[in-house]
């Protein structure tokens, strides 16, 4: 154990309201890595942020689905009844798995609440715990918002007594994130839990994938002179004629993607296309995704690529975690993990051609080469051992 005494820790999250199979991972990895490590984990859901119900396809009120499947994934993960759900909105306060009065007794008894991906704005309840951690999930946004006097930006981390960021390049020499504001910034990476997530080798997998998003709008930030870019779509485009580039591999894109006239571009260069919606909402179903793939071939968003944050994904993770080689735009993750053999960075279409002859020369070894780096360097144990370490618990 980290500590010498067993810690209770709360993560806060929102696997409940975002009931798909990348939201829940990101979290159960983190509270499996704690719990290996023989702290009493919970995880809380505690914000006024209607759920999305899947039933009826849209956001809702009625917090039923949401409960349900929080007590459905935890028990499955081993963690049955350590959850919470508060529904605050249209002046309810209505608490599931924990009565209220048992949910602010555990904020005051915890050694700390985690607040993944700051998926939380914290209330005064919250501040009733000794110890409140911003897990930053998806770095660059959040600096750049400082650095453009976004108050809003800066009450919300102002709430936390530390931030322990996915940005590990944050500070080095290469990384252009501007560090303005009162914060200090501890370096962490995403943990898989590799008991989960076993290798699944398939020497006859077909294609190298990717799983997500195509177009997202809203969170641009322009910062001295230049617009940094959320949506991954930019990036993609800069490869679309990867597939029509190698005989070597074929290539899937398992995305929400809206406008016709962009499928019909994709389609036209050789992509195939998928959608992630329906098998995204069984988590382990989820799962069943990478374990068909021969291995991932993504990009990054505009604003890790440019100001190279290090950022490197849960969803890599998973990839890397079921023996499946993994080619990533450069973030410059690869200061941190090793590439060559089972992990590939890129940052120009010629180094993605070079990574898929590399991998298909010897798949076998790749694949194994991509378990290892999942063992040595993402074991949910190791980085949760570490991150609570780094934060003196």
């Amino acid at each position: 154990m980290t500590s010498k005494r067993r810690l209770k820790l709360v993560v806060l999250g929102m696997m409940g309201r975002c009931p798909f199979g990348g939201q829940t991972w990101l979290y159960l990895n983190w509270l499996r890595g704690l719990a290996k490590l023989g702290h009493d984990v919970w995880y809380v859901e505690d914000d006024a942020t209607w759920p999305y119900d899947p039933r009826a396809d849209a956001v809702s009120d009625d917090p039923a689905y949401a409960v349900d499947y929080l007590a459905r994934v935890l028990a499955r993960v081993g963690l049955p009844g350590k959850w919470a759900y508060r529904a605050l909105w249209k002046g309810q306060d209505a608490c599931y798995g924990l009565s209220r009065a048992g949910l602010l007794d555990l904020y005051r008894s915890c050694d700390a609440i985690l607040n993944v991906c700051g998926a939380t704005v914290l209330n005064d309840d919250h501040r009733l715990a000794p110890r409140r951690v911003y897990v930053e999930t998806d770095p660059v946004g959040n600096q750049l918002e400082l650095a453009v006097g976004k108050e809003k930006t800066l009450a919300v981390l102002s709430a936390h007594d530390d931030i322990v960021t996915y940005g590990e390049n944050y500070g080095l020499p290469g990384c252009g994130v501007p560090l303005t504001g009162p914060f200090r910034y501890l370096k962490t990476r995403q943990p898989v839990d590799l008991d989960l997530w076993p290798m699944a080798f398939d020497a006859a997998a077909p294609r190298y994938t990717t799983v997500g998003n195509w177009r997202q709008q809203g969170h641009d930030v322009d910062w001295n002179g230049d617009t940094y870019r959320w949506s991954k779509h930019h990036e993609f485009l800069k490869f679309v004629d990867l597939p029509r580039r190698t005989d070597r591999a074929r290539f899937e894109l398992c995305l929400n993607i809206d406008d016709a006239a962009d499928r019909r571009l994709l389609l036209d260069h050789g992509w195939t296309l998928t959608t992630p919606l329906a098998m995204s909402l069984d988590p382990f179903g989820y799962q069943d995704f990478f374990r068909a793939s021969r291995g991932e071939w993504t990009v990054a968003k505009d604003q890790n690529v440019r100001l190279q944050s290090g950022w490197f994904s849960e969803r890599d993770a998973s990839y890397l975690a079921t023996g499946k080689p993994v080619i990533a735009q450069s973030t410059g993750f690869e200061r941190f993990l090793p590439t060559g053999q089972g992990l590939f960075a890129f940052r120009t279409m010629d180094e993605v051609l070079a990574a898929v002859d590399a991998i298909e020369t010897d798949y076998p070894k790749a694949c194994r080469a991509a378990r290892a780096i999942a063992e040595e360097y993402l074991e949910a144990g190791r980085v949760a051992r570490r991150f609570l370490e780094d934060l003196g618990l």
